[in-house]
């Protein structure tokens, strides 16, 4: 039987592990630490005495391992389900109503405005999320905002490895009532760690979330900065977007600021994106759990090279629950949103259709994990089966035979996580 430890490690080696942080606030940063680590990604090294009852608890609640569907409590009598796109009650076109907002913020700025919005009209204390890493500024890291000025202080998506729950726990010792934003996959995390820990359901009022493409591996990273001639130890600042729709990527360095466009760092089409081996099996990048999530609005699902600085941005915003739906509707009528029109799971098609496409295929690659004897996430309510059922038999074998292949090469193989620096 396997140790702890390796049982712990085996999410990392088999390229599960998205560096959220819940398995550090699951069994304590005395016990498991999420660090940065020598392959460059933020992952959890155990640093003290760890069990398997821990270990057990850490897979039902890592993201990794499981993903649930919107809890079925929250599901409204009144919302209609799209076997892609999942539950909703409303769907739109929205954008932040303030010009500024929308400018800095990433697409129409929503989840910016929904997150002033919230602290302004006292709903609630604080919202956590993420905003760049003040260490290594092409990551993130945790942020609580009490104030718009904290909000805006975090504007703009972070595409870096970031921790969001890294110290959850001692967020919920606050005792006050406060929102989440995070990646889909962070919101399963904590909707997960909510099984375990009552106060998550009682003080998490709101669950925001960007429909998700997946962030940009370490490497990758290195590999651009090198391409625009940039020594990553010089970088003191990393934007990846904002300041229009996508608006420039900005490196700042001690020598100056060097400006990119976005499709420099992503390239032309979802075909050229690199991402880790998480994000390229994510069953859920739509944010199928949060009462809110907010979207891209590009036909084709990327921008052009010729959208930019003067594109102010649009989101397709999805509100699934009726706590969502309130908000949604509560935030146009006191001038934080503008709503253009109500659209429906057929234009997020068109504007996501790399999320259509996965969706379809991640039954099939969990075949081919499965085939390799890996691990396998859980899931729930999620209709993988059902969507994979609608592929030709040809596609659905190249996808399970495909993902065999990139396990056999390495490619969904991460090294046992080694520190980059001294654990204090």
């Amino acid at each position: 039987m396997l140790s702890p430890e390796d049982r712990l490690y085996a999410i990392v080696e088999q390229g599960l592990c998205i560096g959220c942080g819940i398995c550090q606030s699951v069994a304590g940063p005395d016990t498991v630490r999420v660090v940065r680590t020598m392959s460059g990604y933020e992952l959890p090294v155990v640093v003290g005495d760890l069990d398997h009852a821990t270990v057990d608890r850490i897979y039902d609640t890592c993201p990794g391992t499981r993903i649930d569907g919107l809890p079925e409590r929250l599901v409204d009598a009144d919302a209609s389900l799209d076997p892609v796109w999942g539950t909703w009650l409303r769907i739109v076109r929205a954008w932040a109503a303030d010009p500024i907002v929308r400018h800095e913020g990433s697409t129409g700025g929503v989840l910016t405005a929904l997150a002033g919005y919230l602290l302004a009209s006292g709903r609630v204390e604080f919202v956590l999320h993420a905003k760049a890493s003040t260490t290594t500024p092409t990551f993130g890291e945790r942020h609580l905002s009490f104030t718009q000025a904290d909000v805006m202080e975090a504007a703009g998506s972070r595409y870096g490895p970031t921790a969001p729950l890294i110290d959850v726990d001692d967020v919920l010792d606050r005792g006050q009532p406060f929102a989440f934003i995070g990646k889909p996959c962070d919101i399963s995390a904590l909707r997960n760690h909510a099984r375990h820990d009552p106060r998550v359901d009682e003080l998490v009022r709101y669950w925001l979330t960007p429909v998700c493409g997946g962030y940009f591996p370490p490497a990758s990273m290195d590999a651009f900065l090198d391409r625009v001639d940039v020594d990553p130890a010089t970088v003191t600042g990393f934007r990846y977007r904002g300041r229009g729709c996508p608006g420039p990527t900005r490196i700042e360095t001690t020598d100056g600021v060097r400006e990119a466009h976005y499709l420099d760092l992503w390239g032309d089409d979802a075909s050229m994106w690199q991402l880790p081996w998480r994000c390229k099996v994510c069953p859920d990048g739509i944010g199928e759990s949060a009462d809110i999530a907010a979207a891209d609005t590009w036909p084709g699902g990327s921008p052009t090279r010729e959208d930019g600085d003067d594109d102010p941005g649009t989101n397709g915003v999805i509100a699934r629950t009726a706590v969502g739906l309130e908000l949604l509707e509560a935030a146009e009528r006191d001038g934080a949103l503008t709503i253009e029109c109500d659209v429906g799971p057929d234009d997020l098609s068109l504007w996501q259709p790399h999320q259509v496409n996965k969706k379809h295929a991640v039954a099939a690659r969990y075949r081919g994990i499965a085939d390799e004897d890996r691990i396998v996430p859980l899931t729930h309510r999620l209709r993988l089966d059902e969507l994979a059922a609608r592929m030709p038999d040809e596609a659905y074998a190249q996808q399970r035979e495909g993902t065999r292949v990139r396990i056999g090469q390495g490619k969904a193989t991460q090294p046992r996580p080694v520190p980059a620096e001294e654990i204090r």
